[in-house]
This record gives C-alpha cells, sequence and structure tokens, in this order.
C-alpha cells in the first residue's frame, strides 16, 4: 500500500489542506465538550443564563468551524483520491500497453481488466479513508485521552478497557479476514474471464448447445465468490455487536460512577459529561483505527496486484535512439533464426533463414501449427527470436526505437478488429506521416486497393458511417477490407497480412492481389496463406513443417522439388487442376 502513497506527491498542498482540516475537526470535536461541562457547572448549577446563553453562541461557531473544517478535508481527499485512482489506471494502462503478447498472457486479458479497474477502485476507497483517518484517529484519540483524564482521572481504567477489548476483537477479524481478501480477487479474476469467454464466443456456444455447460461452470465460480464473500461478511458482522456492547458497558459504568460522586461534588455532573463525551470520541478513533486495519490489508492486496504490473519488466525492450541504417531499399531478411516461447519449451520454428525483397512478395504456407503466424509476428517484435537475429533494411530490429520499427509495418491480423468509432477513423487509425489535406485521398485509394469502397459508398454515411466496438455492425468480409485498408493507408515499407486473405471470398480475394501489385513496387510484402491460390503468384513461397523450412521457391518451382507443397496443392486442386500444375512444373511453364 506504501508504494500506492508515491501517487500523492504531486498533490502535496491539497494533502496539507486535508490536514489542516481534520486538525481543525479535531481541535473543534475537543473543545465541545469542556463547553458543554461548562455550561452545566457554571451555567445551569448557578442559573446564569447569559453564561448559557454566551457559551452557547461560542458552541455554535465552534461547530462551524469544525464543519469547515470536515467539508474542505472531505472534499480535498475526494479530489486526490480520484486524482491518484486517474494517474494509477494512466500508469496501468501505459503499461499493458507496452508489455509483449508473453507478459499479457501470464497475467491473463482478465486480470488485467480487473486490476485495472476494481483493484484501482479499492486503492481509491482506501485512500480516502487514509487521508482523513491516519490523521484524525492518533490526533483524536490522543487529545481525547488527554482531556479525559484531566476531567475525571478516575475513570479512565474504563475507556483502556474498552480500548483493550475492541483491539482484541480487531485482532481477531483481521486474523481471519484478511487472507480471504487475496482469494476473493482470484475468484473475481476467474469470474471476469469466464463472462469475457462466453461473450467472446456466444455464437459457438450457443451453435453446440452448450449454454448449460457454461452456466454450471460459471455458477461453481459464482458459488465460490459468494462463499468467500459470505464469510468475510460473517466475520465483519460480529464487529458492529461487540462495538454497540462495549459503547453501552461503558456509558453505563460512567453513569454509575458518575451518580455515586454526585453525593459529595455537585460539579461531577458536567464532568460527567464532558468524561462521556470524551469516552466516546476515544472509541470512536479506535472503531475507526479497526476499520482502517480492515480496509488498508484489503488495499494492500490490491495495491500489490496493481504493483505486480507496474513493476514488470517488458521481455521486449525497444531503443532510445537508433543508428541510420544501412540501406535505403526495404528488405527484411532472417538469419538462423528459433524460437521458442520458453527456455525448456520446444521450438515453434527452428533455424528459418531467408530474406525478402522489395516489391517482392515472399508468401508462408504450411499447414496448421507450422510456425507461420509465430514467423511473421517476429517482424514487428510481437516476440523476439530465442536464436539468430531479424533484419530491417540491413539492421537488426532491436537496434530499432519503436516508432521507427512500427512506422515502417502495416500488419492486417487473422480477424480483422476496428475500433469504435467511424469507417473513416479505423481506416486512418494508424496514419501519422500524411498531410490533413492528403488523408482523404489516402483513404479513399486504400479503401479502393482493400475492394471496400464497394460497401462503403453504399453505406448511408459512406466514411462517416459509424463502426461499433470489434466492428461487429459489419461483416466478416467487410471488417476485413477495412483492416487491409487500414494497412495499406499507412503506406509502410512492409506489409504483413496473417492469413488475412482467408475471410474473402475467391473474387475478391484475386481482385484484390491484382490491385496490390501496382502498390507493392517499394514495399516488401510478407503473406501468410492457406490457400495456395492466394499466394501463386508469390515471387518467393517458403513451405514449412513442424517448424522447419522444407522449401523455398516460387509455386512451379516448388511443385516440381517440394513434397509437403505437393501434398497441400493436391489437397486444395481436383485431380485435373493438380495434373494440369505438376504438367507446367516439369515444363517450366
Amino acid at each position: 500500500m506504501l508504494k500506492s502513497f508515491k501517487y500523492l506527491k504531486p498533490y502535496f498542498w491539497q494533502c496539507l489542506l486535508i490536514v489542516l482540516g481534520v486538525a481543525l475537526q479535531v481541535y473543534t470535536a475537543l473543545e465541545l465538550p469542556a463547553l458543554s461541562s461548562d455550561i452545566m457547572n457554571k451555567g445551569v448549577a448557578e442559573s446564569n443564563t447569559s453564561f448559557i446563553f454566551q457559551t452557547g453562541l461560542l458552541m455554535l461557531g465552534v461547530t462551524a468551524l469544525g464543519s469547515l473544517g470536515s467539508i474542505v478535508s472531505s472534499y480535498f481527499s475526494a479530489k486526490v483520491s480520484s486524482r491518484v485512482a486517474m494517474d494509477m489506471r494512466k500508469d496501468v494502462f501505459a503499461k499493458v500497453m507496452s508489455l509483449s503478447f508473453t507478459d499479457v498472457e501470464k497475467f491473463s486479458t482478465a486480470s488485467l481488466i480487473t486490476r485495472t479497474t476494481a483493484d484501482i477502485w479499492t486503492v481509491q476507497r482506501t485512500l480516502i479513508m487514509s487521508l482523513t483517518m491516519m490523521v484524525r484517529v492518533p490526533f483524536m484519540a490522543i487529545g481525547a485521552i488527554i482531556q479525559a483524564f484531566r476531567t475525571a482521572p478516575n475513570m479512565t481504567w474504563i475507556i483502556a478497557v474498552s480500548v483493550a477489548i475492541l483491539f482484541i476483537q480487531a485482532a481477531i477479524l483481521i486474523s481471519l479476514a484478511i487472507p480471504k481478501f487475496k482469494v476473493y480477487q482470484k475468484i473475481l479474476d476467474k469470474i471476469n474471464s469466464i463472462t469475457r469467454e462466453n461473450l467472446t464466443g456466444i455464437k459457438v456456444i450457443r451453435a453446440l448447445n452448450k449454454q448449460k455447460y457454461e452456466e454450471n461452470k460459471f455458477e461453481r465460480s459464482n458459488e465460490k465468490l459468494k462463499t468467500t464473500d459470505i464469510y468475510i461478511s460473517k466475520v465483519m458482522a460480529f464487529q458492529q455487536p461487540v462495538v454497540n456492547l462495549v459503547f453501552n458497558l461503558s456509558a453505563v459504568l460512567i453513569i454509575f460512577i458518575g451518580v455515586s460522586n454526585l453525593h459529595t461534588d455537585m460539579s461531577y455532573l458536567g464532568r460527567m459529561i464532558a468524561f462521556s463525551q470524551y469516552s466516546a470520541q476515544v472509541l470512536m478513533s479506535f472503531l475507526f483505527l479497526t476499520f482502517l486495519f480492515v480496509m488498508i490489508p484489503r488495499g494492500n492486496v490490491s495495491s500489490k496486484r496493481i504493483s505486480e504490473v507496474l513493476e514488470t519488466k517488458s521481455q521486449i525492450t525497444f531503443k532510445d535512439q537508433m543508428t541510420e541504417t544501412s540501406s535505403e531499399v526495404p528488405s527484411v531478411e532472417f538469419k538462423h533464426v528459433t524460437f521458442s516461447y520458453g527456455k525448456k519449451s520446444e521450438a515453434i520454428i527452428e533455424d528459418i533463414s531467408f530474406v525478402a525483397k522489395s516489391g517482392q512478395t515472399t508468401a508462408f504456407i504450411g499447414s496448421t501449427g507450422s510456425g507461420k503466424s509465430t514467423l511473421i509476428n517476429l517482424v514487428p517484435r510481437f516476440f523476439d527470436a530465442t536464436e539468430g537475429e531479424v533484419l530491417i533494411n540491413n539492421l537488426n530490429i532491436k537496434e530499432y526505437t519503436e516508432n521507427a520499427l512500427m512506422d515502417k509495418i502495416g500488419y492486417v491480423p487473422q480477424r480483422g478488429y476496428l475500433f469504435t468509432g467511424t469507417v473513416r477513423s479505423n481506416i486512418l487509425y494508424g496514419v501519422e506521416n500524411l498531410k490533413k489535406s492528403e488523408l482523404d485521398a489516402s483513404m479513399r485509394h486504400a479503401a479502393k486497393i482493400a475492394q471496400a469502397e464497394e460497401f462503403v459508398t453504399k453505406l448511408k454515411d459512406q466514411y462517416d458511417a459509424p463502426i461499433s466496438q470489434g466492428g461487429t455492425n459489419v461483416s466478416g468480409g467487410q471488417r476485413q477490407r477495412l483492416a487491409i485498408a487500414r494497412a495499406l493507408a499507412k503506406q509502410p515499407e512492409i506489409l504483413i497480412f496473417d492469413d488475412a486473405f482467408s475471410a474473402l471470398d475467391m473474387k475478391t480475394d484475386k481482385k484484390l492481389r491484382e490491385d496490390l501489385k501496382s502498390e507493392i513496387q517499394d514495399t516488401v510484402v510478407l503473406i501468410v496463406a492457406q490457400r495456395i491460390s492466394t499466394i501463386k503468384e508469390a515471387e518467393q513461397i517458403i513451405v514449412l513443417d513442424q517448424g522447419k523450412m522444407v522449401g523455398k521457391g516460387t509455386h512451379l518451382e516448388l511443385l516440381r522439388k517440394c513434397k509437403v507443397y505437393q501434398e497441400i496443392a493436391k489437397s486444395q486442386f481436383s485431380e485435373e487442376e493438380f495434373a494440369e500444375e505438376m504438367r507446367q512444373a516439369k515444363e517450366g511453364i
């Protein structure tokens, strides 16, 4: 929790106002019982109405000052805690954006969402309590104890016994409840994960009629959360009855002892009233301290979870500055590249070497799990090679700054993702190097090449038509074409298509590739594909099998010499088409 307090540093003056406001509250609260005692002893006992009136007005003034202090401290504690929470969310979000895919998977998406929302909210609530109570409780308790001792020293043992009981109760409650806070947060992560998974895959769940299965899975986690929550609530439920009992017993003892002393000293009535109020202030202070003892450990759990994210060092780091590349002609080169997800894990791709040149298309094909997507994900540094090196323009990609590397790359994933906004904002999402006057022309040209222009112009607002989160209000093919247009509008040196044409029909696929040819004269194009028809015209096709490169060449060259490629072709072509393809390959047509 202490790590969260560093966020208070920019708000020093506001925190000082909180302290002053609380100090004013404490001072006025300690003055009121003494004034009440004076009214009883000097005003009522002596029938001095003038003194009663004057002291009453003074009490109103003191109360007003206390209220002012309360308003100031409450306002600024809420303001500061909200700003701290905002700063935390900003830092956590920025950190998550900088983490590698491996780091994100280590936490899980659901857990990161919980840490960015619920955990920060818990820390915010703890800070609100801490900012006021950590100042109020010690000053109020110490001040009230001193005043109580001055007022009626023979009754201070009542306060001591009451405080001891409250401390013992707090220690028992905390020892029982704190371990469950961590369990509660983990179960909450699990529920968020299940909810997210079900909402994402709801179509599949319904299609396979697995609603009941998923409901049962959710119910098991929900039941665990309920059980844990009930346990914590049961433990905390013992607090209030014990507190009420202590308060009432202390009040009875004060009255009993006070009344017994009235026979010898009538002024004891005022002191008894004042002592009763001081006693209540001491007990309330320790009650608030108990709340802090419960809140701070809970906030500490959340704070640690937030710190875990903030202190995670990304497995992929970028240079702050970079040297100039030795080549002005775009190229991508793999030199004996091997990749595995861990030191003890089996290699996903092994000893891959090739050069992808500007103005040419380099395609990757192979069976599922052969390492195609993993290979091209090394280019934008979604992962880093375990062995070997990847070069862009003859410079190792680890020597690039993040901006310099990403500016060179246009990436289209297998499932095109669109952001909440418009068609325009999505196509121009990655464009930063064009003038405003050039943006519209670039957007329309990219949409035309990506075969998106046809359906976009039919929309009511055309390029200003709204796009919902994830692009759920357009079809899969339309979503993919807009994702391709987004990559093209960026005008990158390297275009990466990770099986991006699979969502397109054959006609659109063919037309897009034809139009794309005129756009890639100064661009390196990397394509992962399942269909040979998509990559048939590529200048270089690399065949992968179980992470190894088993073939490299043109379509016809691979048909002649690569058995794996022949098997893929045979599975995709009819017998007549395959026979014709093999004939052309043998004749070198």
